[in-house]
């Protein structure tokens, strides 16, 4: 068979994939999931502005303790799990994203109990959709999915034992940072990782892991921080990021995301292997929080949106310069939110933290604006 043959079985491979898709939960239906994962992202954003003493909604100030679990379980929960479910194509995945969405509400509502139960459920079936395209197809990308999304079920399992969210943000943030590496490790196909390449990956999985089964420990922290900035660095020296910054358009803005995503993802791994990153109410462990959560993770969230959110909706998002404006902002919040951190200076955090929102908020207007020009451009 010649490499067109086989790109076109691909080709209907793929069709046949999201006809399944669509047959199981067709788009529209998939709408009310995606808008109470998103409504968990602004609650949560609000949440932790209470957090630092800002005047917020009611809603937002009455869950100020819940602003981790409503980012990761909340917004990522139903987000990843509902992308997981479509490209499964079946039926019973979408359980997943509909139990996290569930736990949104109970969460909102005050039944946090509740909640900590419909998250772990919702997470459980996320690991085993993973596990099931692993079945499928044993590669090392879908490994380190299914390893992000166990990790996510330890956390959460975790939580429901009693533990407090500030103690399970390890668990967290390896969820968030695996499976964003294993995406990004399966588009790398199109500039395949050498076998030593490869295997140093499989090493950094195992350093981050043993930093996770150590806990807060004397090794862990630093096996942990040490395991994320070896895969920062892996990931920039692979990544196909590299050369397509040098194109135009969507290609260049989702490169420039992915790159500067990655130089986040070292300074927080650098804060977390000194310890003072590791340490819950300290300075440094905010800094090294969202510099993975907001510099690492939202940046590849603003990169991919284009690419995501169209083959979850069917709306399309058409590239337009101004993409750019909840980018910068989000770069230049995070260097004020830091910077105050470093200097003990809580208005500089605070501050910061009001342009983080801000970024979140212009991020999300500008899809509302792309989404209206695609359907404006499809009449």
């Amino acid at each position: 068979m010649d490499a067109r043959q086989d790109d076109r079985h691909r080709q209907r491979a793929f069709r046949l994939a999201l006809l399944s898709a669509n047959a199981a939960l067709p788009p529209p239906a998939r709408l009310p999931l995606l808008a109470l994962g998103f409504a968990a992202l602004v609650v949560g954003a609000g949440a932790g502005l209470a957090r630092l003493g800002a005047t917020v909604p009611a809603i937002a100030a009455s869950s100020a303790a819940m602003h981790g679990p409503l980012m990761v379980c909340g917004f990522f929960g139903v987000v990843i799990a509902l992308e997981r479910a479509v490209a499964l194509g079946r039926g019973w995945a979408y359980l997943g994203p509909l139990l996290a969405a569930f736990g949104v509400v109970t969460l909102l509502a005050g039944t946090a109990e509740a909640a900590t139960w419909l998250f772990l459920a919702g997470s459980a079936v996320l690991l085993a959709a993973t596990l099931d395209v692993l079945r499928r197809q044993r590669a090392l990308f879908v490994l380190t999915l299914a390893l992000g999304a166990a990790c996510l079920v330890a956390g959460n399992a975790l939580w429901v034992s009693g533990r407090a969210p500030s103690e399970v943000v390890p668990w967290w943030l390896a969820f968030l940072v695996l499976t964003i590496a294993g995406e990004r490790l399966e588009l790398s196909r199109f500039l395949p990782p050498s076998r030593p390449a490869r295997h140093a990956f499989a090493l950094l999985l195992i350093v981050i892991g043993a930093g996770l089964f150590a806990g807060a420990s004397p090794p862990g922290p630093p096996l942990f921080g040490a395991g994320l900035l070896g895969l920062a660095a892996w990931l920039l020296k692979q990544d196909i990021a590299r050369r397509t910054v040098r194109g135009r358009g969507l290609t260049r803005f989702i490169a420039v995301c992915l790159l500067s995503g990655y130089g986040w993802l070292a300074v927080g791994a650098v804060l977390w292997l000194s310890g003072a990153g590791a340490a819950p109410g300290s300075n440094a462990h905010d800094a090294a929080l969202h510099a993975i959560t907001l510099g690492f993770v939202f940046s590849m969230v603003f990169g991919h949106a284009a690419i995501i959110l169209p083959a979850v909706t069917k709306f399309a998002l058409p590239y337009h310069p101004t993409f750019y404006f909840p980018l910068a902002l989000l770069q230049a919040s995070l260097i004020v939110r830091l910077g105050g951190d470093a200097v003990g200076r809580i208005d500089w955090t605070r501050a910061g933290a009001w342009l983080n929102a801000a970024a979140l908020g212009a991020f999300l207007l500008g899809s509302l604006a792309a989404v209206v020009r695609g359907r404006r451009k499809a009449v």
